[in-house]
C-alpha cells in the first residue's frame, strides 16, 4: 500500500463526506455569497455555476488572514514532537505492566479474563457492554451480507424497476419526482417488512410492547393539536424512559398477574394459576436480545424526532426543495434535515419503517425522520463503492486495535475488581483510567461503525458518530460535538436551539443562558444514557467544567490577541490542559470508576511528592500533545475544512 493510498484511507472523505464538500451551501439562481456570508463550518459555495474543486476550497482558506502558517518544521514544534514520542511508549508500557502475571493485583482479576488468540495472551472480555457485541461478530457479519442481498432480490421480484423509471423519468434535477416517489415506496415497503422480521427475531413477543409504545406516540402526533403536541412528545417520551427502568420491561407474568387481581375473590386462586401459565408463556419468547428496554432508549430520540419534525412542518407551507428551487436529488445535509418533508410522509408506514430501520435500530447513528425520507427518495451522492470498501476497512483496523488492546492491557478487568490503589505507581494509577477511557471510546465507535457500514451498503449515508480519536481533544465543548456526534446534532437540533442556543441576549446574561442550557442538556444526556445518580453527577460535572473553558473564552477573546497570536496559543496550551484533565475526571466518574474509584486515582496520583512530580510532567506532556492539537486543526484548515471539533 502506498503512502498516497494510506493517507486516503485515512482522509476525512472516508469517515463522512460532510466535513469536506456534500454541505456546500444552497443559494437561489443569481444569488452569490461574499465572504462575509460564507460559513466557514461548510466548504465553499457553488461559485459561478461550478462545483468548488479542492483546488478553489483551499485557494479560498489561503486567503483568509486567520489561518496560520505552518509550524510543522520549527524547532518548537520538533521539542514537542520529542517529549510526545518518549511519552506515548511509556503510556503503553505502564499499562502493560500491570497487566503481567507477574504483577501483584494479578490473581485478584484473572478470573475476569477469558482464552485469548493473540500471542498466548488471555483477553479482557469483562465489559458487559462490550462482550455482547464482541461475541456476535460472526453472526452480525452474516447479518451485513444477508440483509442487502434479501433487498436486492426483492427489488428484483418487485413490480417497479428502479432504473428503468430513473432512466425514463429524467429532469434537469436528476430523477423526477414521480420516480423518487416511487423508490421511497418500495424501500419503505422493504424495510417496515424487514422490520417486523428483525424485531421479532431481537426481542420476541416483547416486540409487541415496542410497537404499542410506537403506536401511541404516533397518536399523540396526529390527534394533538399543534399547540400541545411539543409538550406531550417530551413527557409522553421521558416517561417512557422512566417506566422501563422501573417496569424493567413489563414482563408478561406481571401484566398477568396484575390482570388477574381484578378477578372476583372467589376465583383469584384460579385465575392466578392461569395467568402465571400464560405470562410465563409468553415471556418464554424472548428473542436474541430480550431486555428489549436497554436498547430502547436510542428508539426515544427517533420518536421524538417523528413528532417535532412532523409539528414543525405544519408551519412550513411552501418550503419543499422544489419550491425554494433546489435540486432535490442533491440536497446539502443541513437542507435534508431542515426542509420538510410532504405532508403525505408523515404516514404511519414511513414512521414504523424510519422507527426501526434495521441497520440503525440498535445503536444509531441517529438519523432525523426527514433526512431519512430524503435519502429514501434520492440515493446520496456521498455513497460510492470505493468509499464504502475503505470505510469497511476503516473498521476492521479499529476493531483489530480494540483486540490488541483487550489482549495487553487489562485495564477493565482491573478497576471492576476493587483494586488496592495504594499498591500502583502514581502513573500506573493515571494510565489505568487513560486507557479505560479509550476502551470505552473504541467499545462505542464498534459498535456505531458497524451499523453506520451496514446503513451504507444499503443506500443511507448517516452521520459518522466519532469525528477524533479521544485522545486528539483539547475542548471540552469541542469533544462533545465530535463525541457520538449524530446524538449531539441531534441535540441541537430538538433541545438546545428551541431553549434559546447560545442566549439571545448580549454580553454575561447570554454566557449564563448558554450554561443554563447546556446544564439542561447534559441533565437529559445523563437521564437518557441510563436512570442513576453517577450519571446525574457526570452530567452535572461536564457543565461544571465547560465553565472555564467559556469563562476563559469570554476574558480572553480572540479577536483582542490578533497581535500576539503565539502568547494566545500558549496561554490555550494551558487552558487545554485543564480542560483534558477535568474532561478525564468527569468520565471516568460517568462510565468507568465512579466517584469513589475517582476519589482513589486522584488520591494515589497526588497524595505523595513523586505523585505531584509525575503530575507536573503529565501536565509538560499534555501541553506538547495539546499544541500539536492546535496544529492539526490549523492543517484541516488550510485545506478547506473546519470541524468545530
Amino acid at each position: 500500500m502506498t503512502f498516497l493510498e494510506v493517507k486516503r484511507l485515512f482522509s476525512k472523505d472516508v469517515l463522512d463526506t460532510r466535513f469536506t464538500k456534500s454541505s456546500w451551501a444552497q443559494s437561489a439562481p443569481g444569488a452569490s455569497a461574499t465572504p462575509a456570508q460564507i460559513d466557514p463550518a461548510k466548504p465553499l459555495p457553488v461559485l459561478d455555476g461550478q462545483n468548488p474543486t479542492s483546488r478553489s476550497r483551499l485557494a479560498y482558506w489561503k486567503g483568509r488572514n486567520d489561518i496560520e502558517p505552518s509550524r510543522w518544521v520549527t524547532l518548537e514544534y520538533a521539542a514537542y514532537y520529542t517529549i510526545v514520542g518518549i511519552a506515548v511508549p511509556l503510556m503503553f508500557k505502564s499499562a502493560y505492566d500491570v497487566s503481567l502475571p507477574s504483577h501483584p493485583s494479578y490473581s485478584k482479576y484473572e478470573h475476569r479474563l477469558s482464552s485469548g488468540w493473540i500471542l498466548g495472551r488471555k483477553v479482557d472480555n469483562s465489559d458487559q457492554q462490550y462482550s455482547g457485541f464482541r461475541d456476535n461478530i460472526p453472526s452480525m457479519f452474516l447479518l451485513l451480507a444477508f440483509h442487502p442481498i434479501i433487498r436486492r432480490t426483492y427489488e428484483y421480484m418487485s413490480s417497479i424497476n428502479h432504473k428503468a423509471s430513473s432512466s425514463s423519468h429524467k429532469t434537469s434535477h436528476g430523477p423526477s419526482a414521480l420516480s423518487a416517489d416511487a423508490r421511497l415506496k418500495q424501500r419503505v415497503r422493504f424495510d417496515a417488512g424487514f422490520a417486523c422480521v428483525y424485531l421479532l427475531a431481537l426481542h420476541g413477543t416483547s416486540a409487541f410492547k415496542v410497537v404499542a409504545i410506537l403506536y401511541i406516540n404516533f397518536s399523540l402526533a396526529k390527534w394533538l393539536p399543534k399547540p400541545y403536541l411539543p409538550l406531550a412528545t417530551w413527557v409522553f417520551n421521558i416517561g417512557v424512559l422512566f417506566a422501563n427502568e422501573w417496569g424493567r420491561g413489563y414482563p408478561y407474568e406481571e401484566i398477568a398477574r396484575f390482570l388477574s387481581s381484578w378477578s372476583p375473590a372467589s376465583a383469584i386462586p384460579a385465575s392466578e394459576k392461569a395467568a402465571q401459565n400464560w405470562g410465563t408463556y409468553l415471556d418464554s419468547y424472548s428473542g436474541l436480545q430480550p431486555r428489549w428496554e436497554i436498547l430502547f432508549n436510542i428508539t426515544v430520540l427517533r420518536l421524538i424526532s417523528f413528532d417535532l419534525d412532523y409539528c414543525w412542518s405544519l408551519d412550513r407551507i411552501g418550503g419543499s426543495a422544489l419550491e425554494k428551487q433546489l435540486d432535490p436529488s442533491d440536497l446539502s445535509e443541513r437542507d435534508r434535515v431542515d426542509l420538510p418533508a410532504k405532508s403525505e410522509d408523515y404516514s404511519f408506514r414511513n414512521y414504523f419503517a424510519y422507527v426501526l430501520y434495521s441497520p440503525l435500530y440498535l445503536t444509531g447513528p441517529i438519523l432525523t425522520f426527514n433526512e431519512y425520507i430524503s435519502q429514501q427518495r434520492y440515493t446520496p451522492k456521498s455513497i460510492s463503492r470505493d468509499r464504502t470498501i475503505l470505510y469497511g476497512i476503516r473498521f476492521l483496523i479499529s476493531l483489530l486495535t480494540m483486540e490488541v488492546m483487550l489482549h495487553f492491557l487489562y485495564v477493565v478487568a482491573i478497576s471492576k475488581s476493587q483494586p488496592t490503589w495504594e499498591i500502583y505507581t502514581p502513573f500506573q494509577l493515571s494510565m489505568l483510567g487513560y486507557f479505560n477511557l479509550h476502551i470505552i471510546w473504541l467499545k462505542l465507535l464498534l459498535p456505531w461503525r458497524f451499523f453506520r457500514l451496514w446503513a451504507l451498503l444499503d443506500g443511507i449515508d448517516p452521520p459518522e458518530n466519532m469525528v477524533r480519536c479521544m485522545s486528539d481533544n483539547y475542548s471540552a465543548l469541542a469533544f462533545w460535538r465530535g463525541w457520538h456526534r449524530s446524538f449531539n446534532r441531534w441535540i441541537v437540533r430538538y433541545i438546545y436551539i428551541p431553549l434559546g442556543g447560545s442566549g439571545t441576549s448580549p454580553g454575561s446574561w447570554g454566557k449564563a443562558q448558554s450554561v443554563f442550557n447546556m446544564l439542561i442538556v447534559f441533565t437529559f444526556v445523563a437521564l437518557w444514557h441510563d436512570i442513576q445518580l453517577k450519571l446525574l453527577i457526570w452530567g452535572w460535572l461536564i457543565t461544571l467544567f465547560v465553565l472555564p473553558e467559556v469563562l476563559a473564552g469570554y476574558l480572553f477573546p480572540k479577536a483582542q490577541w490578533h497581535q500576539h497570536k503565539d502568547v494566545y496559543r500558549l496561554i490555550c496550551g494551558i487552558g487545554a490542559v485543564g480542560n483534558i484533565l477535568m474532561m478525564m475526571a468527569a468520565n471516568l466518574v460517568g462510565f468507568a470508576v465512579g466517584l469513589d474509584g475517582l476519589t482513589g486515582l486522584v488520591r494515589g496520583i497526588v497524595g505523595s511528592y513523586s505523585g505531584l512530580v509525575f503530575l507536573t510532567a503529565a501536565c509538560v506532556a499534555l501541553f506538547s500533545a495539546a499544541q500539536i492539537m492546535f496544529e492539526l486543526r490549523e492543517h484541516e484548515l488550510r485545506h478547506g475544512i473546519k470541524l468545530k471539533c
